[in-house]
């Protein structure tokens, strides 16, 4: 199982993700799930990968391989010199398409499941920061001042605090408590999402990442938000009315 969530705030995009995959109660390995790709100066672009490992690390592998050809070719398009994030996301839907369509009936032919979804989040010069969520069948959506974040994977335990804190205005430094305080819920209620993890944060208008960090177990700034939000919640259970008076 795997646990992403990405925000989208007007200060620019928060992403944070486990690296935990669960091929069953005895077959737990550590795989990233972030991958990041930078024209410094020009466009920063981040992706976030749950579901089918096989099928998602394709779809990463026929864009790396673009972006090689691309070198020899520059009429082949890929996400480091198209037009827009617009045309990014197509891209990448595209190629988990053709993915798809090439290796999922001989997947769940052996009984196994190969959906897989992938956020993409970035922004280009001239463009504004987008973030948008990929299906299985290459079609995506783009978060919204409605909805600010995305989640894949294991999403019901982390949800709670996004829909309560994140908004437009929300500052990338709340985002990004955001984040790890959904992620920590996250690890606390279920054991397919482990540690460590991956940090991403792209300020607006930079074109370039402000953080690309990996959290260990032993992070001392993470565990503080896991302390500090827990005697939170604490406190404010005891502070709740009672309901037998």
């Amino acid at each position: 199982m795997t646990y992403c969530v990405a925000i989208r705030v007007n200060e620019g995009l928060v992403l944070l993700s486990d690296t935990r995959t669960n091929a069953g109660m005895d077959n737990i390995a550590r795989f990233r799930k972030t991958f990041t790709y930078e024209v410094p100066g020009e466009r920063a672009i981040a992706l976030m990968c749950s579901g089918n490992l096989s099928i998602t690390q394709e779809v990463k592998a026929t864009l790396s391989h673009a972006i090689k050809r691309e070198k020899s070719d520059p009429e082949v398009e890929t996400i480091l010199n198209c037009d827009t994030m617009h045309r990014v996301a197509q891209i990448v839907g595209d190629a988990m398409a053709s993915v798809q369509k090439r290796y999922r009936s001989t997947i769940e032919m052996q009984g196994a499941g190969a959906d897989a979804n992938i956020l993409i989040a970035g922004q280009r010069k001239g463009g504004k920061a987008r973030l948008y969520m990929i299906y299985s069948a290459g079609n995506f959506i783009e978060a919204t001042a409605d909805t600010p974040f995305f989640q894949i994977g294991e999403h019901k335990y982390g949800k709670p605090i996004l829909d309560r804190i994140v908004k437009p205005e929300t500052t990338l430094e709340e985002a990004a408590k955001a984040a790890c305080v959904s992620m920590d819920s996250t690890l606390r209620s279920n054991l397919s999402v482990g540690m460590p993890l991956d940090l991403t944060v792209i300020e607006r208008d930079s074109y370039t990442f402000r953080v690309r960090r990996r959290i260990e177990a032993d992070d001392v700034e993470f565990g503080r938000i896991s302390q500090s939000w827990g005697a939170a919640l604490r406190r404010g259970f005891e502070d709740l009315p009672s309901v037998l008076d």
